[in-house]
């Protein structure tokens, strides 16, 4: 199962659901809807962990927690879950496919990589190799390129993922980032882009969470 959608779009955009309890400085369950550029809804992701103890995680813990995703399609039916461990350094998410008959299969993973001037993630298949790469340098802080991940050299850019400016008081008192995703190679498939969709809620969660950087 899948976002039917995600494989004949150039790009979309992932709007993640304001929190006015965030004015407050409280950290809330992270939700997104998933959109084509003319507004069209095509799905929605949403974190799973609700209770006292999932919300005193998020205000303490931020991106170090374990917690898990679930990605719907516009019907709302549950087509993808995305599971993160709990970590303090190199986070990690594991994504896996739901099926019809309720079983679920891998599809990949995000693991995040060392670097010095660089922000790393790797995109794994579902047998763990990486065959895309997403470097972004610390100077271009909202542009996170994604490229085709070749032994000793990298490859061809594939996709993008940026974060849009939200307004002086979304950025500055709301996590309510919208990303867009630019899709520029013909060849990913339907698995390819899914992984990649799921990178730019990653790339939230990793670098603009405001958890993330207290």
């Amino acid at each position: 199962m899948s976002l039917p959608e995600i494989q004949s779009i150039p790009s979309l955009l992932i709007r993640q659901k304001r929190e006015m309890a965030e004015l407050f400085g409280f950290e809330t369950r992270n939700k997104y809807s998933i959109e084509t550029e003319s507004g069209q809804v095509i799905g929605f992701a949403a974190e799973q962990q609700k209770g006292v103890l999932g919300f005193l995680f998020r205000q303490f813990l931020g991106h170090w927690r374990r917690f898990h995703f679930t990605i719907f399609d516009s019907n709302r039916t549950p087509v993808l879950r995305a599971q993160h461990p709990f970590r303090f350094f190199f986070q990690r998410m594991e994504l896996f496919e739901k099926r019809a008959n309720g079983t679920e299969s891998p599809l990949g993973a995000l693991q995040q990589r060392f670097g010095i001037l660089k922000r790393k993630i790797d995109i794994e298949d579902q047998s763990g190799n990486a065959f895309l790469r997403i470097e972004s340098p610390i100077w271009r802080i909202w542009t996170f390129p994604v490229y085709i991940n070749q032994q000793g050299s990298q490859g061809p850019e594939v996709a993008v993922i940026s974060k849009k400016w939200g307004g002086l008081l979304k950025e500055a008192f709301l996590d309510a980032d919208t990303f867009r995703i630019d899709f520029k190679h013909t060849g990913l498939t339907e698995a390819h882009r899914t992984l990649i969709l799921a990178a730019g809620i990653f790339v939230d969660l990793q670098y603009f969470e405001q958890k993330a950087n207290h």
